[in-house]
């Protein structure tokens, strides 16, 4: 093997840490995976340990470094993640509290409501944030400034303490680099800096103001052109790794998942089903559009920006289905399977495509684009004496999958292009029957990723890569490779079109409904 070739990439997932070996082909040589644990609760709080978080972190990398000749190719690092999450650290990086998730709605304005507080985020500043950042505060409470603003409520003590709060993947490369830093593309989410010039970074005195967090909690901003520095000594000993490996600043995984499948440019995006489900794409523009709940974060790329669509849930959907409630364990004693998803495929290839008119709505913890609404859920419609849990299965990746739809014709109009193909990753992108569903419902191409676990560690490898001046943007994209291509099937084209258009009247019509049952 070549010296010196290969990139150790980081993925902060919500329920695991992957790691990888990464190389110039897009190919990864290995890799490692840690579960990582979500706390719930009943106020809304979601949220993981800091602590095991950094372990998960070092034992998914010792797992990817574990043949000698690999952690002698390595370089450098690179780190992407989940992001609108924020950990408060002390001056040694170590974390004060628990890891406020992007799941966690305690500093929504109902969640602030029950502590006695109300942020004065009226019309008019949230039109100046609309206008220097793209995104004012969320009343869902869903972004990193909510979290910040909830800590310094309810944590009084933690936020006294903190030193800086930081994203997941700037916490991961101060433990490595031994700096706290931020750059344009994980510091969107904090909802204070300038996004109107790319070039000149900076956090904006106004939005600053107006959020009541202290500057000096805030990381420092760094370009995203150079690394942060070399990895401490200390952690290069611990995985093996030369004293000169480079550490380069965190991006988040919509970004790394932009970059891994070349939809930094093009007309084709990427489709991403995880824990949530999300759909990237690039744009020449800043913009946001409230209508459709969309807005353009900072790239990678220079003078690019990526189309932020975040459809909602989306694997969670298809596991709440399998876990809660095919095999679920409780007292009406439904056997296991070895492989729920080797037996779901089994069951919904006897399915017809469209489920028999059975719909489902995957809005289980409420929508997002493009139409957000906290208080909307999911469920089934039109269920008969017929319906069989096979029938409920499709009709679950077909509700996922037309909620993907819905959010791609929005993101069309927003960019004013159509998408030529979608690729395929996440570990939804594991199921070829998912992958021919998307295609059939979506209408177009569907590329199913060679390794779609990998790709938001392939992706930030890209960028690494393409930043450190090794390979240009053409020879990333050219690197992004497939396993195989789906093509929609027309004989289907008119069933999938009428679902399709009862999904959305679906949506609209019980929203109302949805309303008033979840009032409280």
């Amino acid at each position: 093997m070549e010296t010196k070739e290969l990139i150790l990439s980081i993925d902060l997932g919500t329920t695991a840490v992957k790691a990888a070996l990464v190389n110039r082909s897009g190919q990864v040589v290995a890799s490692g995976s840690t579960p990582l644990h979500l706390m719930q609760s009943d106020d809304g709080g979601a949220q993981q340990d800091g602590f095991a978080l950094w372990a998960a972190v070092l034992n998914s990398c010792q797992q990817a470094l574990s043949d000698a000749q690999h952690r002698s190719a390595v370089f450098a690092l690179a780190v992407g993640a989940q992001y609108s999450s924020i950990i408060p650290v002390d001056k040694n990086h170590e974390p004060l509290m628990p890891m406020v998730m992007w799941l966690d709605q305690r500093g929504s304005i109902e969640g602030f409501k029950k502590l006695g507080q109300r942020f004065n985020d009226h019309p008019l500043r949230q039109l100046r944030w609309l206008q220097i950042h793209g995104i004012p505060p969320l009343p869902s409470g869903a972004d990193s400034l909510s979290h910040m603003r909830y800590i310094k409520v309810a944590k009084p003590e933690i936020y006294a303490k903190t030193v800086n709060f930081l994203e997941p993947m700037d916490y991961v490369c101060a433990r490595l680099s031994g700096r706290a830093v931020a750059n344009r593309c994980s510091a969107f989410m904090m909802l204070l800096t300038d996004n109107r010039r790319d070039a000149e970074l900076s956090y904006d005195d106004t939005l600053v103001r107006y959020s009541q967090i202290d500057r000096g909690k805030l990381p420092e901003l760094v370009s995203l052109s150079e690394p942060i520095g070399k990895i401490l000594p200390e952690i290069a000993k611990e995985l093996g790794l030369s004293a000169d490996t480079l550490v380069l600043p965190g991006i988040n995984d919509t970004q790394a998942g932009g970059m891994g499948t070349g939809a930094f440019s093009g007309s084709h995006g990427g489709i991403s089903i995880g824990t949530s489900s999300v759909l990237v794409t690039h744009a020449d523009f800043k913009r946001t559009s409230v209508r459709y709940s969309l807005a353009t974060m900072p790239s990678p790329v220079d003078n690019k920006n990526f189309v932020m669509a975040e459809c909602g849930v989306g694997g969670k959907a298809l596991e709440h289905f399998l876990e809660g409630l095919v095999f679920a364990d409780d007292a009406f004693g439904c056997a296991q399977t070895p492989d729920p998803f080797v037996a779901l495929h089994q069951a919904i290839a006897k399915v017809e495509p469209g489920a028999n008119g059975l719909l489902y709505f995957p809005w289980l913890n409420g929508s997002m684009s493009p139409a957000e609404d906290g208080k909307v859920r999911g469920g089934f419609l039109n269920m008969s004496l017929d319906t069989s849990r096979a029938a409920l299965g499709r009709a679950v990746l077909e509700g996922v999958a037309n909620n993907i739809r819905w959010v791609s014709q929005a993101v069309e109009k927003f960019t004013g292009r159509h998408f030529s193909h979608q690729v395929f990753y996440g570990g939804g992108a594991m199921s070829a029957a998912w992958a021919q569903i998307l295609a059939d419902v979506l209408q177009v191409p569907v590329h199913q990723a060679e390794n779609p676990r990998y790709v938001p560690c392939i992706g930030a490898a890209f960028f690494a890569f393409y930043r450190l001046g090794l390979m240009s943007l053409e020879e990333c994209a050219e690197a992004v490779n497939i396993r195989q291509v789906f093509t929609p099937r027309t004989e289907y084209s008119q069933r999938y079109n009428a679902n399709f258009t009862h999904f959305v009247e679906g949506f609209r019509r019980n929203r109302k409904i949805f309303h008033g049952l979840n009032a409280s």
